[in-house]
């Protein structure tokens, strides 16, 4: 891999306050670093809340099929101000409650 990123070891160093082992130290520190953003990323997973316009982009609706559920009581929600907000587990409840299993017959 030296020589794809045009490093040789065996060449006198361009700057000899910065060696190998450096470069080798920083790499490692790099990857532990983004292997725990990753993982706080994955930890966080969607957001709790979320607004009317991300409902129905996520479950790809119109918004009077998003205003039909609210008002028959089908997808609970919460109004502060003028917002209205769905709760992220309530769209999943949803959803396994809409789930469709069909039998094959043979």
């Amino acid at each position: 891999m030296r020589e794809a990123i045009g490093v040789d070891r065996q060449q006198p160093a361009l700057y000899p306050w910065l060696t190998w082992e450096d470069l080798q130290r920083f790499k490692v520190e790099l990857l532990a670093e983004l292997k725990v953003l990753l993982e706080t990323k994955q930890q966080e997973g969607a957001k709790r809340w979320l607004k009317s316009y991300e409902v129905r982009r996520l479950l790809n609706m119109s918004a009077g099929t998003l205003q039909t559920y609210r008002m028959n009581g089908t997808l609970p929600f919460t109004k502060m101000g003028g917002t209205l907000y769905y709760e992220y587990r309530a769209i999943e409840n949803l959803l396994q409650k809409q789930k469709v299993v069909r039998k094959i017959w043979k």
